[in-house]
């Protein structure tokens, strides 16, 4: 096996690597991926967006190279949750001509200590750290290096034992997608198997993630973001944060969804749009927010969620995943008659009461590794049919 000697030749990453991010901000660290414009996340102080929109799920360094060995160079910043047991390393994953081909996690970096009785973070600076792969073929081939979509990843070097150059356009078609946490990937096994990721290998087309842990609120500067991005096929999967953060009632709701989709449809006009209603979580169902931390099982070392609402609650209008769903449909029914190319879908087809019986939710809010692969594969036999929203002849 080759040594890291071998790996003499260093190409700093540049934007042209890149692919999946919206904005690229040299920082001291390296060059960082946003998932946001800067104007746009000018627009909100939330501390949970800005972490969530910097962590880079679904962005990817696409390059072309004969080399044996990859290393890339990065700084991570790793969460850690006071109390609680540690986070997973955040994995980078390794495609070879579409093919997996390795794992890898980071050491080193930035460590953000978050005590969630509190809601304080407190920062720790690290050195870089590197992933390295060796082992490849020696021929000509696409090398895909997928980040942690869980951790912040400043992009410093590729250091490799032959010349690379960024791959070029791939031709298929790009599919940008905005959700919550679910979409972001949490708790998925990979950046590359979370649901997105796999609905998007299954329908051979590139993704954009704009899933957004905590943070798919129909904010209009994320439907503005997507009205000047460019896309091919676009779906919103909203409702469960609505719900955690109890942020509006059901008056606003469906006059904020047309708002968001009227933005989007400014500068898409024609373009395939699904909207997908909450997956199945039973202790919101039928109860409204807001979402709190479960500090019984955060006593026990896990992490976990509960319903703080009451269900009597939705008379005045607070917003349950039932409620939501009517809504959605409701709204997209009604702009369907103008609207040929806006679908809706339930995402109880996605993982329902049946999915939870045999993978129930293990915090009581996100899925298993097991369930993300179950949701990425539904929505794409549904999207990608040739007769679905996404189908080839749309």
């Amino acid at each position: 096996m080759p040594s890291a000697s071998h790996a003499t030749l260093t190409t700093p990453v540049t934007p042209e690597f890149v692919r999946g991010a919206l904005e690229l901000e040299e920082t001291p660290d390296g060059l960082l991926p946003h998932r946001l414009p800067a104007w746009a996340r000018a627009q909100c102080a939330d501390g949970q967006l800005a972490m969530a929109e910097s962590q880079p799920s679904g962005v990817r360094l696409v390059l072309r190279t004969s080399a044996t060995v990859v290393e890339l160079e990065t700084v991570p910043t790793k969460r850690v949750y006071a109390g609680a047991p540690p986070r997973p390393e955040g994995l980078y994953d390794l495609l070879v001509d579409g093919r997996p081909a390795g794992q890898a996690s980071a050491t080193g970096g930035n460590t953000v200590t978050i005590d969630m009785s509190t809601g304080s973070a407190e920062m720790s600076s690290g050195p870089a750290g590197a992933v390295r792969f060796d082992g490849l073929p020696g021929t000509d081939k696409t090398v895909e290096i997928w980040l942690p979509y869980n951790e912040i990843t400043a992009l410093v070097a590729l250091r490799t034992d032959a010349p690379v150059e960024p791959a070029p356009a791939s031709g298929r078609r790009t599919w940008l997608h905005h959700g919550s946490s679910i979409s972001h990937g949490s708790d998925a096994a990979s950046p590359t198997t979370i649901w997105p990721a796999l609905a998007a290998a299954a329908g051979d087309v590139d993704l954009v993630n704009l899933g957004f842990g905590g943070s798919a609120l129909l904010d209009p500067f994320v439907a503005r973001t997507m009205r000047d991005a460019s896309a091919d096929l676009i779906s919103l999967k909203i409702g469960i944060n609505l719900v955690n953060a109890d942020l509006m009632r059901l008056r606003a709701l469906g006059p904020a969804l047309h708002g968001f989709l009227d933005t989007i449809r400014d500068g898409h006009p024609d373009t395939p749009l699904l909207v997908v209603s909450p997956i199945l979580c039973p202790m919101h169902e039928d109860t409204p927010g807001p979402t709190a931390f479960d500090f019984s099982r955060l006593a026990e070392g896990k992490l976990g969620f509960i319903a703080s609402g009451d269900p009597e609650e939705r008379a005045e209008g607070k917003l349950t995943l039932n409620a939501v769903r009517e809504e959605l449909e409701r709204v997209v029914q009604a702009r369907a008659k103008e609207d040929p190319n806006l679908a809706y879908l339930d995402g109880r087809a996605l993982y329902g009461e049946a999915d939870h019986a045999e993978l129930p939710l293990p915090d009581g809010l996100h899925p298993d590794a097991a369930a993300h692969r179950l949701i990425g594969e539904r929505f794409a036999a549904h999207a990608f049919a040739a007769d679905g929203p996404f189908g080839s002849g749309n």
